[in-house]
């Protein structure tokens, strides 16, 4: 299934999933019909599959002409981030061509990492689709860009193998790992990747049945509709197996946990010239069998209003 969280009209978000062209409303669903089924998409996430299980067999049984008070047009909603992740666990030079590019622009060692290069986003990057990209001139003047396929994790993983990885995953998602280059200190990552609104993520979450081939999807991102990464994620130096595998290794990871599996060549930095993120362009990062997630940069460098806080989704 593909789920969503999404608002109409300013109210709470609800739980969704996409229904052909058309948005069903799950939370209103299971009120009216007393399902029993978590009103919000992390709850959904952290009962696994059998989550999922219980909005196939109560949609598989019902007539469609039974669902329309449930139904609602794409342009009558807006989607918002899924959900606010435990934890984000970002994945860098995770693809080889990433990885020349990185030694080149931005002084990362030109040999490839024998072990996954791991760094932490906190849940306030958190965005969803729609949602503004802050650019703060006196923090940075090199915001960049990088399209990543979200891991979204469905049972605590701890010490787990390879060949059992496959079965932790509730599903994937799209995260757009914005990155101050200029903000990065003594080869430490989390301000550059971690400051509000660097985790635009969306615009939905597909589930693990629906993509049996995680590791040959393309994904691409365009600022403007200028495309700046072409690529696929058949080229990830780690997969996702090892990905989990290492984690694990020291840390649990947990249902509605997220990992950013790295981004592939075609950043900003490593243009030459340099090209970075500026107030008034829109980026949209595609990934096959997903959708896009898009966002607009805005001019953030005036005081914080409360109505630019990081939503917190739940």
């Amino acid at each position: 299934m593909r789920f969503v969280t999404f608002t109409k009209s300013g109210s709470v978000p609800r739980l969704g999933a996409e229904f052909g062209d058309q948005i069903i409303d799950l939370t209103a669903l299971a009120l009216k019909e007393r399902i029993d089924l978590p009103d919000n998409l992390l709850a959904l996430v952290r009962l696994g599959e059998t989550g999922r299980q219980t909005v196939v067999a109560h949609l598989s049984k019902r007539p469609p002409q039974s669902l329309r008070p449930y139904l609602w047009p794409r342009g009558e909603v807006s989607l918002e981030a899924p959900f606010r992740p435990g934890k984000i666990i970002g994945v860098g030079l995770n693809y080889t061509q990433h990885v020349e590019e990185s030694s080149r622009s931005l002084d990362t060692d030109r040999e490839l990492p024998s072990r996954p290069v791991l760094f932490s986003k906190p849940g306030t990057a958190v965005i969803g689709p729609g949602s503004a990209i802050r650019h703060d001139s006196r923090l940075t003047a090199q915001l960049d860009w990088e399209c990543e396929l979200a891991v979204v994790i469905g049972r605590t993983a701890r010490k787990v193998t390879e060949e059992e990885a496959w079965d932790h995953i509730f599903g994937y998602s799209i995260i757009n790992d914005i990155s101050a280059r200029d903000q990065r200190r003594s080869g430490q990552w989390f301000f550059s990747k971690g400051q509000d609104s660097y985790a635009p993520f969306g615009p939905v979450v597909v589930t693990r049945d629906e993509i049996p081939a995680p590791l040959e999807l393309d994904l691409s991102l365009r600022v403007n509709g200028e495309v700046k990464q072409d690529s696929s994620t058949r080229h990830m130096l780690f997969g996702i197996p090892r990905l989990i595998a290492d984690i694990t290794s020291g840390v649990t990871l947990e249902p509605g946990d997220v990992i950013a599996t790295g981004s592939p060549d075609g950043v900003g930095a490593g243009f030459d010239p340099p090209q970075f993120l500026r107030p008034g362009d829109v980026v949209e990062a595609t990934i096959e069998s997903i959708g896009t997630l898009t966002n607009p940069v805005v001019d953030a460098s005036g005081p914080v209003s409360a109505a630019s806080a990081p939503a917190g989704a739940a």
